[in-house]
């Protein structure tokens, strides 16, 4: 340990790494903020706002409600493939680059989505919109982190959550909204107007720092990749397609499993062999964003599992039809605006981990409320476990992303 803290301090003495230490971006950050999270926003929304629509897409395209739903786990998986290969991306193309190229394919694929005749075409059309916007996320808070300063992270972490967090919250509602009042196909087309609006602001307000244009990519780990792509494909076909095929009582199921298994284990060797593996797992023996990493995993299981079910169980289930069930979920919403901010003002007054702890106390208890839920329950037994769930996602979201990335290097 001692060795590894002289090699740093001896590194940091060199000139390069001193003007990449002190680089300060030519824009106010907040005008950055407001350029990389509009690109955020859209790309989140798109994560939860066909969820309520997914009844109309299937009977306009002749498919069943189970076959639609891959209109949500073609996005998710190809979105999951992607991300972790933006870094390696981002130096060999140049961040900034790299950003505007993704946000003109999500844009592109958003108008594709919009005109899809079937559900292949769909679906198609949705894989590449996940490979535009996988980038998007990590390369936002990237540049949100570094173009803050220390003591100003923690406002720019929340502006940053309330993206991330409310965009899938008031997909659902905007998506029922548009899908009764005019048609599935706008809830995609109406990305088009803000992708141009996000590449113009991009290209205006972002550049690359000093330590991104100093760095060289290297070769593209292509086994790795490969492993991770298998891997998480056959991971999510298990979870998609388990239940319909009866878990493993299916031989399919069982072959989907041990090859996901299978790639998944490779991988993490691989990664952990490699001299350049496209996705540094090595970062994770850094406690707090290991930690951080797992809790942040825990939380996005309750997100997007709720977020996933509950129009569907509305809809099919109490008959209601697509804006109400938005409206049911979206105060969850509500919550959140006021958590963030809220914790944006505590963060740095108060210890990151009481914070966390309360926010996770209010996700159990929110969702203890939605386990009893049946056919005779009122909107009410829907709202409340929602705004609960809201507020504890503010008190989770702001301080962890804080605590999990304060310890690593902006490199």
């Amino acid at each position: 340990m001692g060795n590894d803290e002289s090699k740093i301090r001896k590194v940091s003495l060199k000139p390069e790494s001193s003007s990449a230490r002190n680089w300060k971006p030519s824009f106010n950050p907040w005008l950055i903020a407001s350029a990389v999270m509009l690109a955020t926003f859209m790309e989140v929304l798109d994560t939860s706002v066909a969820n309520v629509a997914l009844p109309h897409i299937a009977g306009n395209l002749s498919a069943s409600t189970d076959e639609s739903t891959w209109v949500l786990t073609s996005y998710l998986v190809s979105n999951a493939i992607i991300l972790p290969a933006t870094n390696w991306l981002g130096h060999y193309f140049g961040r900034k680059r790299f950003l505007i190229v993704c946000i003109a394919i999500f844009t592109l694929s958003s108008a594709f989505c919009g005109a899809a005749t079937s559900l292949g075409m769909l679906l198609l059309a949705r894989v590449l919109q996940g490979a535009g916007g996988g980038a998007l996320q990590p390369i936002a808070q990237a540049v949100l982190l570094e173009s803050f300063p220390a003591e100003k992270r923690g406002s720019a972490m929340a502006v940053y959550g309330l993206g991330i967090v409310v965009a899938p919250i008031i997909g659902p509602t905007l998506g029922g909204w548009i899908t009764d009042n005019y048609s599935w196909r706008w809830i995609f087309y109406i990305n088009v107007p803000v992708g141009i609006l996000a590449v113009l602001m991009v290209n205006s307000f972002v550049e690359d720092p000093p330590y991104i244009k100093n760095q060289r990519p290297g070769r593209i780990d292509y086994i790795g990749f490969g492993l991770m792509a298998v891997g998480l494909a056959a991971l999510q076909i298990v979870f998609d397609k388990g239940q319909e095929d009866d878990w493993f009582s299916s031989s399919f199921i069982i072959r989907a499993t041990l090859i996901a298994v299978i790639a998944l284990a490779a991988f993490i060797i691989w990664e952990l062999r490699s001299k350049e593996p496209i996705v540094n797992l090595r970062v994770l023996a850094n406690r707090n964003f290991a930690v951080g990493t797992a809790l942040i995993a825990a939380m996005g299981v309750v997100l997007y599992g709720t977020i996933a079910l509950l129009p569907l169980f509305l809809q099919t289930l109490l008959g209601y039809p697509a804006l109400e069930s938005g409206l049911a979920v979206s105060p969850r919403g509500i919550g959140a605006v006021i958590s963030m901010i809220i914790v944006g003002r505590l963060v740095g007054k108060i210890d990151g981990r009481y914070l966390i702890m309360f926010g996770f106390a209010l996700v159990g208890f929110s969702t203890y409320l939605l386990a009893d839920i049946n056919l005779q329950i009122s909107l009410s037994s829907i709202v409340w476990p929602q705004i609960l769930s809201g507020l504890a996602i503010g008190f989770v979201f702001v301080p962890l992303t804080v605590m999990a990335t304060v310890t690593l290097t902006n490199e």
